[in-house]
């Protein structure tokens, strides 16, 4: 629950701290005091979208801190370890506006995103505004208290998967559908090129080896003549050779080194020369050995090669580069024919999971229409119990052949009569204003004692409404206090007289200079505020008679 929340240059207000208690808190003020403000102040903290006007004129920011206990709340604390922040018994959400607009969340002293503090603050405190009314008129609106009332999280969880999955798998048919109509024209091409390919099955590096083969065979007569050459330079030729010439050098230098010893060295470098020539003469003539005229080889080897080029040119890739244009255009058709299999399996899919998505949806919407009749009977209750005696509520539960959603197969719609004889229609249209304002605080105060939030704020939602009603619903309100915390804003002091604690709004114009403030009332300011909601600003002895009764009444209704 809220334990404190401290609101510091926020619009008009300079610095508030309210220290808040279990049970039913009624906040009461004048007319544009700035009763809602605190509320206001507090949606931020909960992560809701910020404005830099919200800053108070001359401030640097505003900053707004909320602390919570939650000792007794196992959905928030799994929360906070999930998301790996400080875990103990109290919780604090703080956010600062600057005047530039810029915006800061923390929990528990750690910045966080504001999607953190929203995600957070939804599990703390539960807002009813002034205008909800309005929203009650929405499909949506309705569907998610019914859903809310109902505990369906779970099930809304599980059919939004099936939905997800089913939707996904649909997708990756229609893709693949459309994928195949384009590449139809294409496939018999393809079939043919690889074909082509796989024929030629040019390997890898092949066509730069059959180049360098090709140019041996080709030039063949040349390396024979032009080898023999040099091995008859080298040490074959009759009359003078290298080697001849070479060892004789050598032999005139090894006497001239037994004359002078410094010769030795470029004697020994001789000696290796000779050794590399020997070694070079000796591998030419293998080469010479090996070298064989094949022109039949040639022959192929030139076929070869003018069946690439041609393939080259064809598909207009550089020769080197048609082993890959080969793989290329073979993944290509595995491809297709991959997504030929595919799509003969995805049918059987997408049935399946469209049939457990349906199922998941039929239980949602069976276990829907069980609680619409529970909820029917306790609003059209408490449509008696608010001076519409002869009112008949219903909930509609549909199903929408053609609505599928992740929200289930189910259209929500709310019924309502409130005189006799006067069939259900939609509650938009029946019902006046302040009927409405009746049905939808009647509405919320049971949607909310089924929900897990711990804190709910009702912002002037007993618009429309008063006298006997008006105490009837303070009842309905302290009732609901009296199983988790309700702050109630409000003008009625029907209503007011109910809570269990009680706050004033005041607003202070001086020098030029705007402030609201909120006290907590003791019992004999109760009375007197009790007096001016019931009398206007003129107090009375009648007037604060009535005043004590309403207390009065208020214990009575708590004990």
């Amino acid at each position: 629950m809220l334990l404190q929340l401290t609101i510091s240059n926020f619009a008009i207000v300079s610095f508030l701290e309210l220290d808040l208690r279990p049970g039913m808190t009624s906040i009461t003020g004048e007319t544009g005091a700035g009763k809602s403000i605190a509320i206001d102040a507090l949606a931020l903290a909960l992560g809701e979208r910020a404005d830099a006007d919200s800053v108070r004129p001359g401030a640097d920011k505003a900053d707004i801190s909320a602390r919570f206990r939650i000792d007794q709340l196992p959905r928030v604390k799994a929360w906070l370890s999930e998301q790996e922040l400080d875990e103990q018994d109290e919780c604090i959400l703080r956010r600062t506006l600057s005047k530039e607009g810029r915006s800061r969340g923390y929990i528990n002293g750690t910045p966080v995103p504001l999607s953190q503090l929203k995600a957070l603050g939804g599990l703390l405190v539960n807002i009813h505004g002034q205008h909800a009314h309005q929203e009650l008129q929405k499909h949506d609106y309705q569907r998610r208290l019914l859903d809310a009332y109902a505990g369906h999280h779970q099930l809304l969880q599980l059919v939004s998967q099936h939905y997800q999955h089913w939707r996904q798998l649909s997708n990756e048919r229609k893709q693949l559908q459309n994928e195949q109509a384009q590449w139809q024209a294409q496939r018999q091409l393809l079939e043919y090129q690889v074909a082509e390919l796989d024929e030629l099955a040019l390997a890898e590096d092949e066509f730069p080896e059959l180049e360098a083969e090709h140019k041996r065979l080709a030039n063949g007569a040349e390396l024979l003549n032009d080898c023999q050459l040099v091995l008859n330079v080298l040490a074959d030729g009759e009359e003078t050779n290298a080697l001849q010439l070479l060892r004789q050098g050598l032999k005139t230098l090894l006497e001239l080194s037994q004359i002078d010893a410094r010769l030795g060295p470029v004697q020994d470098m001789i000696e290796s020369s000779l050794i590399q020539l020997e070694e070079g003469h000796s591998e030419l003539s293998r080469y010479l050995d090996r070298l064989e005229l094949d022109p039949e080889r040639l022959y192929e080897v030139e076929a070869r090669l003018g069946k690439v080029m041609e393939l080259a040119r064809k598909h207009h890739v550089p020769p080197a580069e048609l082993c890959d244009f080969h793989r290329e255009i073979s993944g290509r058709l595995s491809e297709m024919e991959h997504n030929d299999f595919r799509l003969l399996g995805l049918d059987e899919e997408v049935e399946r999971a469209r049939e457990n998505f349906l199922q998941a949806a039929e239980r949602l919407s069976q276990s829907r229409q069980r609680y619409a009749c529970s909820l029917d009977r306790q609003i059209t209750q408490s449509m008696h119990q608010l001076s519409m005696e002869h009112g008949r509520f219903e909930i509609k539960v549909t199903t929408d052949d053609g609505g599928y959603s992740p929200l289930g197969i189910d259209r929500i719609d709310f019924l309502v009569s409130t005189n006799p004889g006067q069939p259900l229609s939609p509650l938009g249209r029946v019902a006046s204003g302040g009927e409405l304002s009746r049905i939808s605080l009647a509405i919320q105060v049971i949607t909310a004692q089924k929900v897990e939030t711990p804190t709910l704020i009702f912002d002037e939602v007993d618009v429309g409404v008063s006298g006997p009603t008006a105490a009837v619903v303070g009842k309905l309100l302290r009732r609901l206090g009296d199983s988790t915390q309700v702050l109630v804003i409000t003008h009625l002091p029907q209503v007011a007289g109910n809570g269990h604690q009680h706050f004033f709004v005041s607003k202070n114009s001086a020098d030029n200079d705007t402030q609201t403030r909120m006290q907590e009332l003791d019992e004999h300011s109760r009375l007197q505020e009790l007096a001016r909601l019931l009398g206007g600003n003129r107090i009375t002895p009648n007037t604060l008679a009535n005043a004590r009764e309403l207390l009065v009444c208020g214990e009575a209704c708590q004990g």
